[in-house]
């Protein structure tokens, strides 16, 4: 009985990366089709063109074609990323000094609301009645 008997197969390990979306993951396999095919076209280009065969002019522009598509997937990828970190949000740094400040503000509220206290008049610029100002004059 060997090491690979007692401890199966193989050992799994943690991923070093999270998975891509669904989404972005799409894009990505689209993107890479379309690019390995336009490469395949294009070395048939090369080799129709080096036989001095009749297909190479129709080769080459569709490989020129190909090449336009080929970009199109590419960005299509990163259009995709940038819109699905948009819209499905950017994990934030949580040590962000303005993020700080809200939770002490909202954390004082709370004890605030508890305690049956109005809000701190420094907190609240306009005022109540409109007569409090910015500025001395």
């Amino acid at each position: 009985m060997g090491t690979a008997e007692r401890n199966g197969l193989w050992v799994e390990e943690p991923a070093s990366r999270r998975r891509m979306p669904d989404p972005v993951r799409t894009a990505a396999v689209r993107a890479v089709l379309i690019v390995a095919l336009t490469l395949v076209q294009a070395m048939i280009a090369v080799l129709c063109t080096l036989a001095d065969s009749w297909l190479a002019f129709p080769m080459v522009l569709s490989s020129v074609g190909s090449t336009v598509v080929a970009t199109w997937g590419v960005l299509d990828v990163w259009v995709t990323r940038q819109v699905w970190n948009q819209r499905a949000g950017v994990v934030s740094v949580p040590a962000s000094t303005a993020r700080q400040l809200r939770r002490e503000r909202r954390q004082a509220r709370r004890t605030a609301k508890r305690r049956g206290v109005a809000r701190p008049d420094s907190v609240n610029i306009r005022g109540r009645g409109g007569t409090r100002q910015l500025t001395h004059s």
